[in-house]
């Protein structure tokens, strides 16, 4: 695991080596420049596999026309080692990244179709011929890994976090105002839009080439329903069997380490599968790992769910107490971490905290809500559209709200018809029926909250649908389908993932996640409905919150049966979440009222100061939840710490948690 970053047609090696200085703590055990006046290629290394001097980076041919910097972990690598050793390739290294170098110097582009694994990759190109010298970008089929970049000039500058393209100096620090937007109403910035004009995330699944001929982004890989067509017609039981057979070689490839590895253990059933697998395949215990809290924290707090869980499978387990205070003292570095502003991270970056104490690999449950139907809107989605598709007046209705939804109404969303708008646009299609779920403001509070100046930039009032359309990649195929693929490519994708590595790195932990492979995303997306949500009869009639009583997640938690305590899907489906609230009237508030008082707020200029001042009013009466008053929050220190510090050196730029304790371990 590392941090990469570049620049071609562009900079310098003095351009690289001030970016790769704003990653050390994504790699602090070797760094690495390669330049020759057309590309510069820079990386700062954590060392998981071959940790001798041998899988140094940038890592080239033996000819050195072929360069490669690499940030992630390649798990099917000794495979594909085995059949280029037999095409006669010989290998210098026991390290991933040279069978990935050597994989593209045999196959070409399409090395990346043999891939199973996270990346975020930059080879170049410099042999003789037609289409060379170039560059190719990639990242992995989820975006587990990021990779930003930007256009200079005729060139590109790419890295794997904002800082360190902002310390190449070739990058406006100008923000996007479309970003807020879409960080008011979704928790999050949209990929491949970022917080920054000018600046994108390579989507996931997608290559870049930069030659003589242009620029241009290819998709490598898509999300696909039936690519095993058989498994719709098997009996249950043996889907069973291979969801297990394919989950546990995921993990077994995912747990090849030369550093010690361990695992997050929330008490939920996708981590206790996992660690459940874990312990039977290593034969000996692991350490694991999970969050808890205080007293204000008590109807949150999973600890107990996850020690309860750690002693029926015999771990060495640290459950971490954090308390406001402590958050109190990281609240910056944490803003710094995120790289981009988002209404979720903490909890992984406190477990990151305590478990980098112990393991420099921990392995993840991330995904298993995502691939098996394990949040509540996919039961309610499926619902919705089987509804929709009885009523005769669905596609009037649609219609109506498709002319609704043109952006001539949208500066009409903040004013007196602003609710009526969004009655028509919200309940007619599929799409805005999903777009609506889990916001942290609705779209006229969101518009409303941005300073009038920015209205227009922020095409404040847009419909979200136009966020979800380019998101939408099974839009063709059955609600359950299609609803797996929005939340993949849309929460998971620019929230969780993208919060999951930063704040992990910020440690300087890999994190790996065995269910977001595509191996099995082919077989999830295979299976049929009644596998994931129990039989479809009876779906409209379920009462309760139980896993058992809902039905959510069924094959997954049949897989688990044979290793987890009886009754474990007795328990309540708890989101992954903190006592923020509580905190933010009480230890954090000096921190709010520095960071949303006036004088902040109209310096900043991003927002209207009196409909802020409305909405922590509201939040004070319990009119509002936390999230919105969190987030602006963030977005304040992370303007402090990430903008502000645009020219500051590398270790002024970057807050350290090297002297601070982690908190509450035990």
């Amino acid at each position: 695991m590392c941090g990469i970053c570049g620049t071609y047609r562009t900079g310098n090696r003095a351009t690289v080596e001030r970016m790769v200085a704003r990653l050390s703590h994504r790699g602090p055990d070797d760094h690495g420049v390669f330049s020759d006046g057309r590309a510069s290629l820079a990386m700062a290394r954590l060392a998981i596999l071959d940790l001798s001097h041998a899988g140094h980076q940038p890592m080239a041919t033996e000819e050195e026309l072929i360069w490669i910097v690499y940030n992630g972990e390649v798990y099917n690598f000794r495979e594909e080692r085995a059949l280029l050793e037999q095409a006669g390739v010989r290998f210098r290294s026991g390290s991933d990244t040279e069978v990935v170098l050597r994989m593209y110097e045999r196959y070409g582009d399409d090395f990346l179709t043999r891939l199973r694994g996270m990346f975020a990759l930059a080879i170049y190109d410099r042999r003789a011929g037609s289409g060379r010298p170039r560059l190719l970008l990639a990242r992995d089929h989820f975006g587990i890994k990021p990779l930003l970049y930007a256009r200079h000039g005729d060139g590109i500058v790419f890295a794997s976090e904002m800082r360190a393209l902002l310390g190449s100096g070739l990058v406006d620090p100008a923000i996007d105002m479309q970003a807020i937007r879409e960080l008011l109403t979704l928790g999050a910035v949209q990929q491949p839009r970022t917080m920054l004009r000018g600046v994108a995330m390579l989507p996931p699944a997608h290559r870049m080439i930069v030659d003589a001929s242009g620029t241009r982004i290819e998709r490598f890989w898509s999300l696909a329903v039936n690519r095993h067509p058989d498994l719709r017609s098997r009996p249950y039981p043996e889907l069973v069997e291979t969801l297990g057979a394919t989950i546990e070689e995921s993990l077994r490839l995912q747990m090849v380490s030369d550093v010690p590895l361990g695992a997050f253990l929330s008490g939920g059933v996708d981590s206790s599968l996992l660690v459940a697998l874990m312990r039977r395949a290593l034969g000996r215990q692991i350490n694991t790992f999970s969050v808890g809290y205080g007293s204000e924290g008590a109807a949150l707090d999973e600890s107990e769910d996850a020690r309860r869980m750690a002693a029926h499978l015999d771990t060495i387990h640290t459950a971490v107490t954090v308390s406001g205070r402590q958050v109190r003292d990281h609240v910056e570095h944490f803003a710094a971490s995120l790289d981009q502003p988002s209404v979720d991270g903490l909890n992984t970056y406190f477990v990151s905290l305590a478990a980098r104490r112990s393991v420099t690999v921990a392995i993840s449950g991330t995904g298993g809500d995502e691939l098996f139907a394990g949040y509540p809107w996919f039961i309610s989605m499926v619902l919705a559209e089987a509804r929709a598709s009885r009523s005769v007046h669905t596609r009037l209705r649609e219609l109506v709200a498709s002319v609704v939804r043109s952006s001539a109404f949208d500066p009409l969303v903040v004013g007196q018809f602003g609710p009526a708008i969004m009655a028509i646009r919200t309940t007619a299609s599929f799409l805005s029926r999903y777009a609506v779920r889990n916001l942290v403001l609705g779209v006229i509070d969101a518009a409303r909250l941005i300073a009038p100046p920015h209205r227009a930039e922020a095409r404040a009032g847009r419909s979200l649908v136009r966020e979800m359309r380019a998101i939408d990649e099974l839009g063709g195929e059955p609600a359950l389908e299609r609803v797996t693929a929005l939340t993949l490519r849309g929460y998971l994708g620019s929230q969780l993932l993208r919060d999951i590595d930063v704040t992990s790195m910020a440690h300087s932990l890999e994190v790996r996640v065995p269910f977001l492979d595509p191996v099995v995303a082919d077989v999830a997306l295979s299976l049929p409905q009644e596998a994931k949500l129990g039989s479809s009869e009876t779906l409209e009639h379920r009462g309760g919150d139980t896993y058992r009583d809902t039905g959510a997640k069924r094959i997954l938690i049949d897989v688990a049966k044979r290793y987890l305590p009886e009754d474990f899907d007795r328990q309540p489906k708890r989101g992954f979440t903190m006592p923020i609230g509580a905190w933010l009237g009480a230890e954090l508030a000096d921190v709010v009222d520095d960071t949303l008082g006036r004088a902040s707020l109209v310096r900043r200029g991003l927002f209207e100061p009196d409909e802020v001042e409305r909405l922590r009013a509201a939040f004070r009466t319990g009119r509002v939840g936390w999230q919105p008053i969190w987030l602006l929050v963030v977005i304040e220190l992370w303007c402090r710490q990430v903008l502000d510090t645009v020219g500051a050196s590398a270790a002024d730029a970057v807050p350290s948690t090297a002297t601070q304790p982690v908190p509450g371990a035990r």
